[in-house]
């Protein structure tokens, strides 16, 4: 259960009275910009404020069924990139960083997580290119004689 702070439900109570007002003033619905400077607001408040007062819903909620199998939220919303495979890869990933000296965890990380080159990492360390070159070898063999 998320707890909502008063001052974030009453704001949003408050949208409401003023998209009712301002809807009934110009005869069609108005703009979050709109309300947000009818009540003095950023527009960031509005919406917040809106999706706090929301009831929850599940992932387990089907969304359609047609007798057959039903589509759930869960299927609406799949997330390509963070699959249970990316997880586990993540994992050991992770595990296999920690069996690295500093140095190596260094520039592995430089290297593959902050993108950058072997002359850059070089720099940055005070090292030459060729032996961040020599270093980042010997760590990504240590990492495949780990998960082979």
């Amino acid at each position: 259960m998320v707890r909502v702070s008063r001052s974030v439900r009453d704001l949003a109570y408050k949208v409401l009275q003023s998209k009712e007002k301002l809807t009934k003033e110009n005869g069609k619905e108005p703009t979050v910009d709109e309300i947000a400077k009818d009540l003095g607001v950023d527009r960031e408040e509005v919406v917040v404020s809106l999706d706090a007062i929301q009831d929850p819903v599940s992932l387990q909620e089907p969304v359609y069924n047609d007798g057959g199998d039903s589509i759930y939220i869960l299927d609406q919303i799949k997330d390509k990139k963070n699959t249970d495979e990316m997880w586990t890869e993540n994992l050991t990933i992770s595990e296999a960083m920690k069996k690295l000296s500093d140095k190596e965890k260094m520039i592995i990380d430089k290297r593959f997580f902050l993108g950058r080159t072997q002359m850059e990492v070089a720099d940055e360390i005070g090292i030459s290119q060729a032996q961040v070159s020599r270093i980042e070898k010997g760590a990504l063999e240590h990492i495949r004689r780990l998960y082979k």
